[in-house]
């Protein structure tokens, strides 16, 4: 009997499936949109959606400063690519901030041919399109390209001096 088991394992051990739903969610807060198999999309969304609702609790005009890098770092444990774990604090957050819940949905694919396995699409509900992905991390990389940064005077490459030419060693007289 499977009584009390409340973690969908995946056939896989815990440190394997959790790589994975961080792998699978990094991916989905990345690109906004992830295809996989049905049993896998199901315990990502759940991932999904707790990890988007924590982000919305630091736009509470009440938030401590305390809590909001606790609830920054607490993501960070899942998320652990700095830009998607801003992108999901600035953008996300507030994109979904009147939103009470369901910020995924899960669509229905054909079938994998090879296996047989029901795939499906995990994507955000108010998803942009992927021009405008584009077209923000272009401009989020000239903002970052024209902020002043420290000069650093650029090192001189290491010459190596020139070994001495070495008079070949005698060769050992063969034995007979």
């Amino acid at each position: 009997m499977n009584k009390r088991n409340k973690v969908k394992s995946l056939n896989r051990n815990n440190k394997h499936r959790n790589a994975m739903l961080n792998n699978m969610v990094t991916s989905l807060f990345l690109h906004e949109r992830i295809e996989s198999t049905s049993a896998k999309l199901k315990v990502a969304k759940t991932f999904a959606e707790k990890l988007i609702t924590r982000a919305k609790k630091n736009l509470a005009p009440d938030t401590k400063p305390e809590s909001k890098l606790h609830n920054r770092r607490e993501v960070m444990k899942t998320i652990t690519n700095p830009m998607v774990v801003d992108k999901l604090f600035e953008d996300l957050a507030v994109r979904y901030q009147e939103r009470k819940g369901g910020y995924t949905r899960i669509l229905k694919l054909v079938n994998r041919p090879s296996d047989n396995s029901e795939m499906s699409l995990l994507e955000l509900v108010d998803k942009k399109e992927q021009v405008e992905l584009k077209e923000a991390a272009i401009a989020k990389r000239k903002v970052s390209k024209s902020s002043p940064k420290t000069a650093k005077t650029p090192k001189e490459p290491k010459v190596k001096a020139e070994k001495k030419e070495s008079k070949p060693k005698a060769k050992k007289a063969a034995k007979k």
